[in-house]
Order: structure tokens, then sequence, then C-alpha cells
């Protein structure tokens, strides 16, 4: 049964988790009919890197591939969220070992600016400026519709309203997404251009079916381009930044923290908290002047001004912290150190975009404050009923974030406290100014960028698996470098649960280990990640934590990180992405990319920069292209393992003949020899 449209208004309170929250009227007026009607093959919702690799493979293999994202440009992180800084590894970089699109961006950006670095930062090996990151994924996707015959239809600034999802189909195990109801908005007669708006004012009008005085709306429905066969007629990917097609079409998810396990040892919690998600950053762009520029304090200012900080001493200089992520240096400055970190001076005329912690980070992790809605939150806000869906966000918090942002650069070249290192180390450095308006480098009339940097949201279970009856995940013991001898989990874990970590670990001892013929202690601990036989992708980089803070609101004087979170971070192993990650429960069209691919808390610390989103969107449009040419659905290649599945063997054959690596060289359950992969 599809769902039907109705009005639906919610004028009351909600009590969630032991507090009220407020629900502003939700009215969603049953929809004209459609202004249009679009086919596609693949429906690929997100235009972030691993929206963008899903529709590059999609439009290779031939495919209509329709295209949303909520703000006018494409590459996410490196464009409409500003972190245009390549988070890579260095032995992934030196041996070039990507995804054929990943390559092919970097090989863009290098010819555009004649180098890898325009910006001369320090912490990546490329940082570039977000417009141009945009206009590079636009051509790519042009060139790769030209070269594979396909046809993309892109949609920007448009999200996804509804989906039509089919019941208890005859040729399926599960439910089908059969279509969905996209909204477009443009500016209203007379309104001010796009992006002159901070998304927390524009983001529920944009889910609004109604125009407005800033919108026009044009509503555009979603259907199959295909009509015949058994399987699935076309594939929808979520492929968002938040996991919103996982929370609109209700599969089962994880937010936040799971509960400690013998495969999630480092958690901070031994119960699961859905509210403490990494933080969520409004980065934004100041340029180095000549002389000093005027400052003016935020009215806001003062309410957030108890957060920021340099956090370590080894940090405690403006410079290094400009430079960390400077997008473009016309001039080279003078060779500088600090903190053992070598960078060239700040020159006039320098750019840095900023991204810090301790800084524009915004790391709310209560009930009260969260970002991504719980289903709980869901449901009692009205968002999962027909028509009440506004994005899964709470929109106040997107708006203290947005203030946060604004008072770090005010605190950046103002201010004179450190809320961590305390008196005397803060100093103002007024010679920079914030860089705002339609032509700036995130494009925006305020300056913040187009939409927040997302490090996590939701996340799906897999299908029960030989091993995991409770669903497929990715978690911390499959990647992590971490030498579990440490007394903390001895001591923490129940004996009983501590054996099966080292079991866990043992590698080929396994079976030793569980029946006690080898203690725990003295097996030898496995020195790789965790092999998949449905790997379709790779990613390496470290287990890296912005936790939430222990109280609301996170700006809080003397306010703290929540206790443990940092536990899990550090270096992890090169790891693959399984395929069972990517398929949820109960749709069988709907495939996952990006950060909600089926990880845990502590493993999607690692599963979310630049070149693990390609290799997962790349992924996800060559499992849509495949399933569509074989007639099969992406469950039935996986759900004979461990035995044998030959039409899983053909998938992996293809990315690898495409230039899609699975797995990285010599991956062997009896190579140990990983410790050289930095």
């Amino acid at each position: 049964m599809k769902r039907r449209h109705q009005v639906a208004s919610v004028l009351s309170l909600s009590l969630i988790s032991g507090y009220l929250i407020p629900i502003s009227a939700i009215v969603a007026a049953p929809p004209r009919n459609p202004d249009k009607t679009v086919n596609c093959d693949i429906l690929v919702v997100g235009g972030g890197l691993s929206g963008v690799a899903t529709a590059y493979e999609g439009l290779l293999a031939g495919k209509r591939v329709c295209l949303t994202e909520i703000t006018d440009w494409l590459g996410g992180q490196i464009s409409s969220q500003g972190t245009s800084a390549l988070d890579e590894r260095p032995t992934q970089r030196s041996r070039q070992f990507y995804s054929r699109g990943y390559l092919e961006l970097r090989n863009r950006i290098q010819k555009k600016y004649g180098q890898l670095n325009p910006g001369d930062c320090w912490v990546s090996d490329s940082c570039f400026l977000p417009r141009d990151a945009h206009e590079i994924t636009v051509q790519m996707l042009k060139d790769a519709e030209k070269r594979g015959r396909g046809k993309l239809e892109w949609f920007p600034n448009t999200v996804i309203k509804e989906l039509g999802i089919s019941r208890n189909n005859p040729n399926t195990t599960g439910q089908l997404i059969d279509s969905a109801i996209a909204i477009q908005h443009q500016p209203a007669p007379g309104a001010p251009p796009l992006n002159t708006f901070h998304l927390s004012q524009t983001i529920e009008d944009a889910y609004r079916y109604q125009n407005s005085s800033r919108f026009t709306k044009t509503i555009i429905r979603l259907v199959p381009k295909q009509t015949k066969g058994n399987a699935p007629k076309w594939y929808v990917v979520d492929a968002s930044e938040t996991g919103e097609i996982v929370g609109l079409a209700d599969v089962p998810y994880r937010l936040g923290i799971d509960p400690r396990s013998y495969l999630e040892p480092s958690s901070s919690s031994s119960t699961n908290d859905p509210y403490c998600t990494q933080g969520f950053t409004y980065t934004f762009a100041m340029e180095a002047t000549r002389e000093p520029v005027p400052q003016k304090m935020p009215p806001f200012y003062l309410k957030y001004s108890p957060y920021f900080s340099y956090e370590l001493q080894r940090l405690a200089d403006f410079g290094l912290v400009f430079t960390y992520r400077r997008i473009w240096s016309p001039t080279t400055g003078q060779p500088t150190r600090f903190g053992g970190v070598n960078f060239t001076a700040p020159t006039p005329g320098d750019i840095s975009m900023q991204n810090w912690t301790w800084g524009n980070d915004y790391r709310p992790g209560t009930a009260k404050d969260n970002l991504v809605y719980t289903r709980q939150q869901l449901q009692a806000t009205g968002q999962l009923r027909p028509g009440g869906w506004l994005g899964g966000l709470r929109t106040e918090t997107l708006r203290k974030g947005e203030e946060h942002a604004l008072s770090y650069y005010y605190w950046l070249v103002a201010g004179t406290t450190d809320s961590q290192l305390g008196k005397g180390v803060k100093r103002q450095q007024t010679n920079n100014r914030f860089l705002s308006g339609l032509n700036s480098p995130m494009g925006t009339a305020h300056g913040l960028s187009k939409y927040p940097y997302m490090r996590e949201g939701r996340r799906i279970i897999g299908r029960p698996s030989w091993g995991q009856p409770g669903g497929f995940t990715i978690w911390e013991v499959d990647i992590s470098r971490r030498d579990y001898n440490d007394e903390y989990y001895r001591k923490t874990l129940p004996p009983a649960m501590y054996r099966q970590l080292r079991a866990t670990l043992a590698g080929l001892e396994a079976t030793s280990v569980i029946s006690g013929q080898v203690s725990p202690d003295k097996a030898m601990r496995r020195s790789r990640s965790t092999i998949f036989p449905d790997a379709v992708g790779i990613g390496h980089y470290a287990i890296d934590f912005h936790p939430c803070m222990e109280k609301s609101p996170p700006e809080a004087p003397g306010n703290r990180e929540r206790p443990g979170e940092r536990r899990g971070g550090g270096q992890a192993y090169p790891f693959q992405i399984a395929l069972r990650a990517m398929i949820p429960q109960k749709i069988d069209n709907l495939i996952v990319g990006g950060k909600s691919i089926a990880t845990s808390h502590i493993a999607a610390a690692a599963y979310r920069v630049h070149s693990f989103e390609w290799s997962a969107g790349a992924a996800a449009g060559t499992v849509a292209a495949f399933s569509l040419n074989n007639n099969v659905a992406p469950y039935q290649l996986v759900d004979d393992l461990p035995k044998p599945e030959p039409q899983l063997q053909t998938l992996k054959r293809l990315l690898e003949k495409n230039g899609n690596p699975t797995a990285f060289p010599d991956t062997s359950i009896f190579n140990q020899n990983w410790e050289d992969w930095r």
C-alpha cells in the first residue's frame, strides 16, 4: 500500500526521553498534481561526494540517473560543506590506490591550479576553493554522461518529501520504493537570491509544498524508467549527509553510541545513547589583510565565548591554525615552525577555511539539543506521518551551530580568552576579514557553508547475516589497530566478553581461544582489518573523534567532552566496504552509500572521509547498474554467504576492471604485514 498524502497539523508539546520538545505546526497541504514526472534508472538522493560518485558510475554504465541535492552545489564535503581539504592517509596517497573517479577528481584539481595544493595548507596535500570543487564535479558528471551515453537529470535546491512504498511485493522479499515526490525551490518573485539566508531559516520551508515569500516550489514525481522484469525496476541510493531516506523510509538504523561489547569494547557507555553523535561544523573562509580590520562582535558572542580554545599548548598559535586548512595562497610566506609543525606564515591575500574542534565544531549530545532526530523524536514531531517530513533535523540546533561558528570567527581574531589553556595564551589578530557574499568562497551572503559538515548521521543496521543474526554491522574491532591488552579492557569487560574480544582478534587462533586451549592473553593478535567476502570498496583513515559534549547546551561554561568518547580513537588498518553494509532491511531497492552504511559509532569515525565516500558511492552506482542489467536484487548477491556467490564474484570483477578497488594490495588472511600502511 502506498502512502497517501494528507493534511497533518500538530500544535502540541511532545514528551521525549523526559524532555518537552516544542512542535511547530506541521501543515502539509495536499499537493497539486506534480508539475512534471521524470523517469530514472537510479535515483540518487544527496549531491555530496558519495552521491556524485554514484551518479558518475551510473552514467558510465549508460543509466538514466536522477540526482537531487538540497543546495545548489555538487561535491558535499569539498563544496557546499566547505571542507575542501582532502583527508588522506600517506601510504594510500603515495600509491595512488583510489577509485578511478577519485583519482580523476584529484587530477582535475591539479589541472585547475597547476598544483594539488593551491592553499599551501599543512593538514593535507590538497586544499582548494569550494566553488571550484563544485565546478569540477559538475564537469566530471557531464563528461561521464558523454562517455557512458547515460543521461543525467540534475535537480539542485531539491529535497525528497515523500516516498511511495509498496508492500508484500510478490517478486521480492521486502518492500519496494515505487516513486518519490521531490520539491525544488527557486527564489519567489521579488525575493532575495538563494544562499542569502542561513540554512536554519530556510530548511523547513524547502520541505513544504506551499509557495512562500522566499520560495516558489516545483513538485516533481520521480518514477522508474524500466517497466519490465521481476527484480526492482529502479534503485534509490541514499547518499544524503544524515541518512535522510533511511529515516523517511523508516528502515532499522542506529544513531550515536553503541553499547559496549566485545565488538565495540571501547564504547563510552554500557547502553546505547542515540543523542551523542559526532559534532557538526559550519565552515567559513577568512582572508589575511595588510592592515587591521574593524571587527564587530556578534550580539550572541558572549553566550558562546566560554567554549572556544586552541585546545592544546602545541596548537596555540594563530598562524598554525590559519594555515591548517588554508585554501588559497597567492604568495608564499616565510618558513615557520610551531609545536613540531612546519608551515609557511600567512601573507596578505591568503584565505583560510576554518574547521576546528574547539572552534566552530558544534557538539550537542543530549535529548534536548541533538541535531539528527531519533525515530522516537521523528514520530513525536509528526515527521513520519504522510506529508510530515521536514528533513529530520532539529532546526534550533542548526541555528545555534550557525551562531557558534560566527562567534568563533570573532574569538579567533578579537578574543583574548581560552577555555582550555587559561589566560595569557590568546592574542588578538585583527589583520583578517570574514569573507561573505554570493561570490565568496562559500557562495553565501552570510559567509557560512551552505550546509554543515556532517561527521555522523543515521547508520543502517544491515540484514541478518552469518555471525551477525541481529543485523550486519562493521564494528570497532574490524578495523582498529588498538592493543586490547590494555589493563582497561581486562578490568572493564566481563571475563566472558573479554575472552570473546581476544578470540575475535586472534585470527587463525580464534577457535583455540574460544575452546580454552589457548589463553586469551597469549593468542597472537591479527594485524589487519576484517576481510569481507562481499567487499565492494575500500577506505583508510584514523578513527577520528569530535565527541559530543556532556551537558546541554554545548557552549555552557565549564562543559566537557563526553567522558570516554575518545578511547575508541586511534589508528586503523586499511579497511573494506562490505556490500552487506549498504543493504538496509525491509526495502529491496534501497542502497545506502556515504556515511549511513552499517557501521558502529566508533567505526563510523573512520568511514567518513573524502576517498571513502567516493569509494562507497562508486560501489553504490555499480551495484545499482549491475542489478538492473542482471535482473537481480543486491540482497540476492550476498544471501547465501559464506557459501560461494557467483554473481557477487562477477560484480567484484566488474568493479576491479573499472578501476574501483575492492581490496588493498596483498589482502589475505595469511598476510599480517600491515604495519607499514600509514
